[in-house]
């Protein structure tokens, strides 16, 4: 019982605070990625690239930070090259940008947030259903005596009518949701993590090892 409330906190902590952050990841990205080529042709795009390109690392060392305990493996956070001992500071400045993990970390700023909307929706459907039908017997009488309620679910399924009946069966609905939102939850955070899985914490390159191992 205990590692089955452990999982559906892990899983609704994971999904659920982590959509501001994919939201916000998204705004901010999008925001510098379209300024910064408008403005590339002047040049002064290129080092607002470069900063966005440096927000978005921050965002995916974020992800990074919590995709362990999620997929239960042990993860790795891909090398970013070094700008060069001496190089100046245009060189300094857009190194951000260098290595192809830079643009997989934007591209994950970018493309997470659909992904994280259908596992959110999922997550709040199904808590909302649970909590919802598991407390419909302290407040489904007074629903059903609503003018226009006339049978509600039960009467579309023809189950028959009555105000016992309309409280069983939403009941049962929210016990159903109830039984079922361990495995909807891992369903919605392995779908996030695994998008972020495969573009935060693959190799840049290869045959490069990856470093900073991170330990579930």
């Amino acid at each position: 019982m205990r590692t089955l409330q452990r999982s559906i906190t892990r899983d609704t902590r994971y999904v659920l605070a982590g959509f501001p952050v994919t939201v916000t990841a998204f705004g901010l990205t999008v925001t510098g990625v379209a300024a910064g080529i408008g403005s590339a042709v002047a040049f002064v795009g290129l080092p607002v690239l470069a900063g966005t390109a440096t927000l978005a690392r921050k965002f995916a060392d974020f992800e990074r930070s919590s995709l362990p305990e999620v997929t239960g493996q042990a993860l790795a956070r891909p090398h970013y090259p070094e700008a060069p001992a001496g190089a100046g500071w245009f060189r300094r400045t857009m190194n951000p940008l260098t290595g192809p993990q830079a643009w997989m970390d934007l591209m994950h700023a970018i493309l997470a947030l659909p992904i994280a909307i259908v596992s959110f929706t999922l997550a709040v459907v199904w808590w909302a259903g649970a909590i919802a039908g598991l407390t419909f017997p302290i407040y489904g009488w007074s629903i059903a005596r609503i003018p226009g309620v006339d049978g509600g679910l039960p009467e579309l399924l023809g189950l028959g009518t009555g105000d016992g009946v309309f409280v069983a069966v939403n009941t049962g609905a929210g016990l159903l949701f109830a039984l079922t939102l361990p495995a909807v939850l891992r369903i919605a955070a392995l779908l996030k993590g695994g998008v972020a899985q495969a573009l935060l914490t693959r190799p840049a390159d290869e045959p490069q090892p990856l470093r900073h191992v991170m330990a579930a």
